[in-house]
């Protein structure tokens, strides 16, 4: 907007206010009216006057292509994101997007406490924090992104590949601490459940679906990442290790072709049948929620204007976004899923 523009009205309209309080001087009530207008005018010519140059500048700087900004990612999707920013800008040249990749309670952390304008998460913002943005005049816009499911691997050198969900469930909440319980034939000595930081989005989700308000037991373990998980396991029969299966889906992926080579991924049957099946985390049984541990991930912005954060989110949302997704092994949450049943 044409700032020259504003400075001629506001000359215009301060000299038709002189003349107005200068007629009825003699009337002091009529004058104070005058006075109050003049410095509403003024107020708001002001407010007007800045808000307009800031616009400008916004716009000129950035847009939903171009610009510069950091975003947070809980760390158990960093393969999938480095992916989608990669893609988006050598799409758009213009636009630089610096990825940080942190436990879930640091990304919510830096969404709260302004630090970024866009997370990837698997949490939603609680009732409570969304008030708390609200009252700052902060609307948080939350994006299903995709769904992902949280992988239980064993070393190449553990047998026992297929667990019921309530043998699953009895780990985790301490009711099974030995192999033996599981198999009686195994060697195997105690239960080592391993995950990737102590505050992971990863171990939450466990606490929150099996309803453990206690500290966890004393077989399990956090470790300092993903990549550090699948090493550990890898190295240690007696180990299981939780993580998202985007660490080791992606077909196309060197690293993830090279993790999945290491582990085993285990099989889970439903939570309340007992027909003998089992489903492991694939794009199919995430898809019809057979394999019973399944989240939805999160692009989440509080962008007040269509920035850079919105354009990539909603690029990621999109068909070319979620090409992506299908790739990397999770199953995207806006575009159609086509399911195949191939017979042996």
């Amino acid at each position: 907007m044409n700032r020259v523009f504003f400075i001629q009205k506001f000359i215009i309209i301060a000299g038709r206010i002189k003349n107005l309080t200068t007629l009825n001087i003699v009337d002091r009530h009529t004058s104070n009216k005058f006075s109050a207008v003049t410095v509403f005018l003024l107020t708001g010519l002001t407010i007007l006057f800045v808000s307009c140059g800031q616009m400008g500048k916004t716009g000129t700087n950035e847009t939903a292509t171009r610009g510069s900004i950091k975003i947070t990612a809980d760390e158990s999707f960093q393969p999938i994101i480095e992916t989608e920013v990669f893609t988006f800008t050598h799409l758009y040249n213009n636009a630089h997007i610096t990825a940080q990749f942190k436990p879930e309670y640091d990304v919510i952390n830096d969404f709260m406490n302004d630090s970024v304008r866009t997370i990837v998460t698997s949490k939603k913002l609680t009732d409570y924090q969304i008030q708390y943005l609200r009252d700052t005049q902060i609307i948080a816009r939350t994006t299903t992104f995709a769904y992902d499911a949280l992988a239980l691997i064993t070393s190449l050198d553990n047998k026992d590949t297929l667990l019921t969900y309530n043998t699953v469930k009895g780990i985790f909440t301490g009711k099974i601490r030995k192999w033996k319980e599981i198999n009686p034939k195994s060697k195997l000595g105690d239960i080592r459940v391993i995950f990737d930081n102590n505050k992971s989005g990863n171990i939450r989700y466990f606490r929150e679906l099996f309803e453990i308000k206690d500290s966890l037991k004393g077989n399990f373990f956090a470790v300092n990442s993903n990549p550090e998980v699948i090493n550990f396991v890898s190295r240690n029969p007696d180990a299981i290790g939780i993580l998202s299966v985007n660490w080791i889906s992606d077909k196309d992926n060197p690293s993830a072709k090279e993790y999945s080579k290491k582990v085993n991924r285990i099989a889970v049957s439903q939570e309340f049948t007992n027909d003998g099946s089992f489903y492991y985390p694939e794009q199919g049984w995430i898809h019809t929620r057979s394999y019973p541990f399944v989240r939805e991930v999160y692009l989440i912005s509080r962008e007040t204007f269509p920035g850079l954060g919105s354009g990539f989110i909603n690029w990621a949302a999109a068909e070319q976004g979620q090409r992506i997704v299908l790739k990397s092994g999770l199953v995207p949450a806006t575009m159609p899923i086509r399911l195949v049943q191939v017979k042996n």
